[in-house]
């Protein structure tokens, strides 16, 4: 694949803040070249793209409109649906959320505090790598 050209399957934003988003980007694109990154913030747009994500990234917080604001929650209804299930990460500096979000279905996810860490772009290649 070349450096200009995209995988067919996005990694998906879901339910970050504008500056979170733009933070994430940035790190996604050192972590998965090649994969267009998209941002949801809405339940509706969720449902469209869920079929062809190769990673939902997830908010803790949901920002946007959603159901509910949690995102440990958002995680575990995706992971009980039928049919096809993207991998999935949490994003919380929290331990207890972390683990409440690998309880639910997803993988081992990071905090915004580590962001840039090498451990977060292998968690992030790793989930992609899980759902291939």
């Amino acid at each position: 694949m070349s450096e200009n050209q995209t995988d067919a399957t996005p990694v998906v934003l879901v339910g970050h803040c504008g500056p979170d988003a733009w933070m994430l980007k940035s790190m996604l694109g050192r972590a998965a070249p090649g994969h267009a990154i998209e941002m949801v913030n809405a339940a509706g747009e969720l449902e469209a793209i869920l079929d062809s994500a190769a990673l939902l990234v997830v908010n803790r917080v949901l920002d946007g409109r959603f159901p509910s604001d949690s995102g440990v929650g958002l995680i575990e209804s995706i992971s009980g649906r039928d049919g096809r299930k993207p991998p999935m990460i949490l994003v919380s500096n929290l331990s207890d959320a972390q683990e409440q979000g690998e309880q639910a279905g997803a993988q081992p996810g990071f905090g915004k505090n580590a962001l840039y860490d090498d451990e977060s772009i292998e968690r992030v290649r790793a989930a992609i790598a899980s759902g291939a």
